[in-house]
């Protein structure tokens, strides 16, 4: 018989053994299931929380740059202004108040929709008080005021000091606020039916967002608060700023409405810098997790069910693993592709030969790409728009804010087509477009194209100076054999007639000035001809300082007749120049004469010379031939058309407007180039780059 119950007995223990085990893994289970619990809605609650500290940190900010806004000089009209923009930019903002040193009100601008029914009401006085409070704590701090009434309760007044002025603030800054967006994603956490949301204001008074029975409660604290000693144990911690953790057992939970079964109470303070600090809490119940605890003891009934269970637990346990390392890989997929895709538009607007610049909501400078980059200063970026076109006058900087603005306005681009603008200092043709962007990141809202015309029209304006040339020579010959011939024929008559009259006669003079004229005319064919004859220039060595030297022998009696200086400052050891002699005679004439035509009495024309690139002399290189004089100078409307046939500024029948032509043609045929400085009223420079004879050694290796 005691050997019949041993295996019972021993069944018997085996079976409370696994009971045992089952119990204590249910035990165990439920443990880990509500710890976790707990640390999932304390995330929860963490993320939404950071979400509103945010945008409170958003409203501080806002009237922190509203408070150094009032402390900068101006009129009342300017900071009316400045904070009609900051209270247009912001739809939560209703009203916005500014007060002297004494709370009394300097300024008011009312929201449009909501300004009449705030100036009846009782909020004024109670942002008048706010803002005296704040006038009592350091500038920059927060100042936050009590709900404003029942039917007005997501409305806060915000208020703070502006900057020290004699050892007190100088007035204060109070914004009405609607918080009601705020708290969004509190109510997103909360929208589980188990849940129920406390938040707690500034004030220490539950705000609307607050499930209606557990501000009751919480109202109820100090009188009933043995009643639900957890609850009240959490409320004391909020006060006190903590964050954590608290369970609540079944009575208490079905006495503050989260029915019977036990709940989790997690909450965490709302941080505000400067300010006094928030306090959310969500109180969960654990009924779900019940369930749950119920529907594993009756799978545990059998070895066999533990078994199953075990495995389908496993088998979730792994396809949730698997998702979420694929949810993580995908994320970071995306996280890659972004930046590849940032990079990639990094470098596509770099290499972009328009300049581009992105503003931000407000109109500061958030980018910029490599064109602009390289000609704005390093501290634009994050400052107005301004500060990226330092040299550029007030008027123009005006027109760029009010093209961005409009164009942000009306959500439409925006341009100025071939506007002469002196961005950067040296006036020049730009086109401007201001490109609006989707209102999704305040960071880059708009954009400002820039394009620089001033190559494109330098390009245009050698098209058009070739044309002319070209035409010009296809003219010459024409001219040159249709009036060359009759003219000759004319003057033979004329000298003709004139041997025949005599000097002494009375028409004598007459003739003279027909012979003159047509000479005159016949030297203007000749150069014509000169210009439309493009030979090969046949160069050679030839040294400098012998042909400046019959130059100024040339034009000495003329600078004389016209009182004129003509100095010169030549080097004896300058290098060759590679250059027709007679040619290069020419230039110096003309530019000479020209100098001597723009001086009046008394004034001075200097040819000098430097070494190659003002580099020691015997250089290979180009030399630096320099006339300069101190006369009327070029207007600087004509500066582009001085080396255009048949222009001159000279009086009429003074010149043919060919002078600086041929110069210039002359120049770039052997290999130079011509540069011109003219102040009006200063004078001019006329710089010619010609090149130098290549040293022997060289010259063989090039043939």
């Amino acid at each position: 018989m005691r050997y019949a119950l041993l295996p019972i007995l021993l069944l018997v223990a085996a079976l409370a053994s696994v009971g045992m085990g089952v119990l204590t893994l249910l035990e165990s289970n439920r443990a880990a299931l509500a710890r976790q619990f707990a640390v999932d809605r304390q995330a929860q609650l963490d993320e939404a929380t950071r979400g509103v500290a945010e945008s409170l940190e958003d409203v501080g900010e806002d009237l922190r740059f509203a408070g150094e806004l009032m402390s900068q000089p101006g009129s009342d009209a300017e900071h009316r202004r400045e904070l009609r923009a900051l209270l247009e930019a912001v739809g939560q903002y209703k009203v916005i108040v500014a007060y002297d040193a004494e709370g009394r009100e300097r300024l008011r601008l009312l929201d449009r929709r909501t300004g009449k029914q705030v100036s009846r009401g009782a909020i004024l006085p109670q942002m008048a008080e706010a803002a005296r409070r704040a006038l009592q704590r350091p500038p920059g701090d927060i100042t936050t005021s009590p709900p404003l009434g029942e039917s007005q309760g997501w409305l806060r007044v915000m208020a703070t000091a502006l900057s020290v002025e004699e050892g007190r603030p100088a007035g204060a800054v109070a914004v009405l606020v609607d918080t009601e967006s705020f708290f969004t994603p509190l109510r997103i956490v909360t929208s589980d039916p188990e849940a129920r949301l406390l938040l707690v204001g500034a004030h220490d008074q539950p705000t609307p967002a607050s499930d209606a029975r557990l501000a009751d409660w919480y109202r109820r604290l100090e009188s009933e608060g043995m009643l639900v000693p957890g609850f009240a144990s959490m409320a004391a911690r909020m006060k006190e700023g903590e964050r954590g953790t608290l369970p609540l057992g079944e009575d208490e939970a079905e006495r503050l409405g989260l029915g019977r079964a036990e709940a989790v109470a997690v909450f965490t303070p709302i941080r505000v810098r400067g300010g006094n600090n928030w306090a959310a809490a969500t109180l969960v119940s654990t009924a779900a997790l019940r369930s749950h605890e119920q529907g594993l003891i009756w799978r545990l009934a059998g070895a066999a069910g533990l078994v199953a269970l075990f495995l389908v637990t496993f088998a979730v346990y792994v396809v949730l693993a698997q998702r979420r390392a694929a949810a993580l890989r995908e994320s970071r997929r995306h996280a890659d592709q972004l930046a590849h895709l940032h990079d990639k538009t990094q470098k596509i607007l770099d290499h972009i030969p328009a300049g581009v610049l992105a503003l931000t909501e407000d109109g500061r400078i958030s980018a910029v790409n490599q064109v602009l980059r390289a000609r704005m200063p390093e501290s634009a970026v994050g400052a107005p728009l301004a500060a990226a076109f330092p040299q550029a006058p007030e008027a123009v900087v005006s027109r760029l804010r009010a093209l961005v603005e409009a164009a942000a306005s009306e959500a439409r681009p925006h341009s100025l087509l071939g506007e002469p603008l002196a961005l950067f200092g040296d006036e020049g043709r730009f086109n401007l477009h201001a490109v609006p962007l989707e209102a999704r990141d305040s960071d880059v809202r708009t954009l400002l194209v820039v394009e620089d015309l001033s190559n494109v029209r330098a390009l245009e304006t050698q098209l058009l100076r070739a044309e002319k040339l070209a035409t010009v020579g296809v003219l010459a010959a024409g001219i040159a054999h249709e009036i060359g011939t009759p003219l000759g024929v004319v003057r033979g008559r004329a000298e003709y007639v004139l041997g025949k009259l005599g000097q002494a006669h009375p028409q004598g003079p007459g003739v003279a000035v027909i012979i003159e004229q047509i000479d005159r005319v016949s030297r203007t064919l000749r150069q014509l001809l000169d210009f439309s004859r493009l030979q090969p220039t046949a160069v050679r060595p030839v040294s400098l300082g012998p042909i400046v030297r019959d130059v100024h022998e040339l034009l000495r009696v003329e600078a004389e007749r016209r009182k004129v200086s003509l100095e010169l400052d030549v080097p004896d050891a300058l290098p060759s120049l590679a250059a027709d002699p007679d040619q290069l005679q020419q230039v110096l004439v003309n530019l000479a004469l020209n100098a001597c035509d723009a001086c009046g009495p008394g004034g001075r024309v200097k040819l000098s010379a430097s070494g190659p690139d003002g580099s020691a002399p015997g250089t290979w290189g180009l030399v630096a031939l320099t006339v300069r004089d101190d006369g009327c100078g070029i207007p600087r409307e004509s500066l582009n058309q001085v080396f255009d046939p048949f222009f001159t500024t000279k009086k009429r029948g003074q010149g043919t407007g060919l002078g600086l032509t041929m110069v210039a043609h002359v120049v770039r045929n052997h290999g130079g180039r011509i540069e011109l400085e003219s102040e009006p009223g200063q004078g001019t420079c006329v710089t010619v780059l010609w090149p130098a004879t290549p040293p022997a050694a060289e010259e063989r290796h090039a043939s």
